[in-house]
């Protein structure tokens, strides 16, 4: 009877490791955001001398701190595709005029 009992039990994915990717995920997100702003804000303030390229220098910085964490949490959570594998033909292309 105890066996029949451990059969019936669905098997369900971890809630406690999916919790922990996206903590991990916000983590990261937000790290890399405050960091990559600053970056790009000292940048700014050593490169240019308008505010307005200052804040798009900083925002800049935002931007790709929060593209490069999207990008290793997609990789965690298995939705990156990863690199695509063109074929690329070996045969060399010829002009009109070179028969």
């Amino acid at each position: 009877m105890a066996e029949e009992n451990k059969q019936e039990q669905p098997v369900v994915p971890s809630q406690y490791n999916l919790d922990a990717k996206w903590d991990a995920c916000l983590d990261l997100g937000l790290r890399r955001f405050t960091y990559f702003s600053l970056i790009g804000g000292f940048a700014g303030l050593l490169l240019f001398r308008s505010p307005m390229t200052r804040w798009a220098s900083t925002a800049f910085g935002a931007g790709t701190g929060i593209g490069s964490a999207y990008t290793e949490c997609s990789q965690k959570f298995g939705g990156y595709p990863g690199k695509s594998t063109a074929s690329i033909s070996e045969t060399p292309i010829t002009k009109a005029g070179e028969d």
